[in-house]
């Protein structure tokens, strides 16, 4: 069990700490920060914390993967600091790249509204296949079921009006005004039934276009871009006794007529050529995307990319009611990637930790979420990433020659089978299996049968070794290192402590003692590095530079230091043996806690050889030894 808050404190600190903080948002597996300056951070040092699966830097943010509990350490994050939900980048003065600023954009305006898309879209894809099992589509029920499933992408623009003014700091409800009236009644009353083509009509003889914007991405984007330079102009010329009143009127009028007479034809006409693009596509080479996104959707994802998909697939369900390009093309990725980080865990042998998190990362692929297998298991051990390009490219081809549709915004992966169903019949989704299948099963064929040279265990990647590398700076080499048992009693591994954080091995790697008596003494000479002021807890550094936690006790932080007598303290310089903490053990199980007692060593996670005894020790004896034999 992760200590969150814990890691919560490590990443601000190593972030550049709050000041450096300009923006705070997640996703589904990552923090996504925007930094004044994102040349402070070590990426190194963050990749190595535990809880950290990767880092990425691209669409000018800092992002650290952590999987599918990211959502605690943003909660963590949010309690630790001054930071809110409002937060915004709009005052950072940096020099980027137009494509980095776009992306940025992108991210920061769609990934908000990307739970209620995904929803509504599985909703349509659900409703879809009732149809198909029997289900009346005049019937009340099926009316309201598709009312809230296509609201979300009915009312489009005034989602990412709310968010756009969110990004670019202008006010939400003047922005969320603007865009309704875009969709207002009495506007859609105007439209010719069944319009096609841009109409106009005029007011005090300024003409007025007529188009739908309902389900548009572009005019809406375009709207609150004018309403941020409108009311920043208004701003400065407005006399501050009035503007409170003025302002406003001011925004809605002057903004609301440039988006029905410029702004929304502008808006109108980019997304017909973008949808006219994509058939034109579609018409000549409809194989050839899919196969490219299937192949590079892990690159994409790297960079940042995939975020600009979202423009171009909103904008074909709006006019097609379907798409054939992104959503083929990343369901046999997403599954190729489950499928690496699956045979990975089935390959791996000896790193039980390892194994256990590519089987979590692979499931969660599978089912649609790649981040924690891509930077998890597929950038770490070599050899998958191009089977992963193989089996998503080989997929997307088949996806592409038989024109497989998707029908619902989507999370591409098992669960979003449903979005490829048709209204038409079977046909669409079984080619959708199809390509998923042959995503998986050439990926996990490819990686599986493979000679891995040892990376399955994740020891002989990149990352690994710059780990070693800064753990030799910490602990000397030394043939062997012994450490003495600090308590009297009967030992097992850490692995079986009742706290699940002992037990993850969250805090280090090591055993925990049922104490005989209520008696800490020295395992080493070294230094006393922290002494809990609740007396609880004893960290030591031994000449080598490794560093063990002694924790006497679970939950016993709650005692307050009561039952529990010190015979040192911080900084003190200690001998082996000398005697540290006595505890009253009655004292502690009266009150209704365990006096089991963990000792782990803390910086010892990329070490290979540590061996442990079991069963019953004194104090004095030889405990954990760590060196160059075998592990036990």
């Amino acid at each position: 069990m992760m200590d969150y808050k814990e890691l919560a404190s490590f990443i601000i600190e190593a972030v550049g700490g709050e000041a450096n903080i300009v923006s705070l948002t997640h996703c589904a597996t990552r923090l996504r920060f925007a930094l004044k300056d994102d040349s402070i951070p070590d990426e190194k040092e963050i990749k190595a914390k535990k809880g950290v699966l990767g880092v990425s830097v691209n669409g000018g943010q800092y992002q650290i993967i952590i999987g599918n509990t990211v959502p605690k350490v943003f909660t963590a994050i949010m309690e630790q600091t001054s930071l809110n939900s409002e937060s915004t980048g709009g005052n950072v003065k940096q020099k980027r790249k137009i494509g980095e600023v776009v992306m940025e954009f992108t991210s920061a305006v769609f990934s908000p509204i990307l739970p209620a898309l995904i929803g509504a879209g599985l909703i349509n894809a659900l409703l879809s296949l009732a149809v198909l099992l029997g289900m009346s589509n005049e019937s009340n029920l099926y009316y309201f079921i598709s009312i809230i499933g296509n609201a979300p992408l009915y009312f489009l623009p005034v989602l990412l009006a709310y968010t756009a003014s969110k990004r670019v700091s202008v006010n939400s409800f003047l922005a969320v005004s603007l865009a309704g009236a875009m969709l207002h009644p009495n506007y859609m009353a105007l439209l010719p039934e069944g319009i096609s083509s841009l109409t106009s009509t005029s007011v005090l003889g300024l003409p007025v276009t007529l188009a739908s914007y309902s389900s548009s991405v572009i005019p809406a984007l375009l709207m609150v871009g004018a309403l941020y330079y409108v009311d920043k102009f208004l701003d400065k010329v407005i006399p501050a006794l009035v503007k409170f009143f003025v302002k406003p009127v001011l925004d809605l009028v002057i903004v609301g007529f440039l988006t029905f007479i410029v702004l929304g034809p502008i808006g109108y006409i980019a997304g017909a050529a973008l949808c006219n693009g994509l058939n034109a596509i579609d018409a000549h080479v409809g194989w050839l995307v899919p196969t490219l996104i299937g192949a590079l959707t892990p690159l994409m994802v790297l960079t940042g990319m995939h975020n600009g998909l979202g423009p171009f697939m909103l904008q074909s369900f709006a006019d097609r009611g379907y798409e054939k390009l992104a959503g083929p093309g990343q369901l046999p990725s997403n599954v190729a990637q489950g499928a690496a980080a699956l045979a990975v865990a089935l390959r791996t042998k000896k790193n039980k930790e390892f194994r256990q998190m590519s089987f979590s990362a692979g499931l969660t692929a599978v089912l649609g979420i790649t981040e924690p297998a891509m930077f998890g298991v597929t950038l770490k051990v070599k050899k998958v990433l191009p089977c992963v390009m193989i089996g998503g490219g080989i997929g997307g081809f088949y996806a592409g020659i038989t024109g497989l549709r998707c029908y619902s915004f989507c999370a591409a992966g098992l669960l979003a089978l449903p979005a490829f169903v048709s209204p038409d019949g079977w046909g669409n989704l079984i080619n959708a299996v199809i390509t998923l299948l042959l995503g998986f099963g050439v990926t996990f064929a490819l990686v599986f049968f493979q000679n891995l040279n040892g990376d399955q265990d994740g020891e002989k990647t990149e990352d690994t070794q710059a780990g070693n590398e800064s753990g030799k700076n910490q602990i000397s080499e030394t043939k062997n290192i012994r450490i003495a048992s600090p308590i009297s009693g009967t030992v097992k591994p850490v692995t079986e402590c009742e706290d699940e954080v002992f037990a993850s091995e969250a805090l280090g790697k090591g055993v925990v003692i049922e104490p005989e008596e209520g008696k800490v003494y020295a395992p080493c000479n070294g230094e006393i590095s922290a002494f809990f002021e609740t007396k609880h807890a004893i960290g030591i550094t031994d000449p080598h530079g490794m560093e063990l936690l002694i924790h006497v006790g679970m939950n016993t932080v709650t005692l307050n230091g009561e039952g529990f007598t010190p015979h040192a303290e911080a900084g003190d310089k200690i001998k082996k043996g000398q005697l540290l903490l006595e505890f009253d053990m009655d004292f502690i199980r009266s009150k209704g806690l365990p006096v089991s007692t963990p000792v782990v060593i803390a910086n010892l996670e990329e070490e290979k050889e540590i061996s442990c005894r079991l069963g019953t020790v004194k104090k004095g004896d030889t405990l954990i030894t760590v060196g160059n034999g075998q592990s036990s």
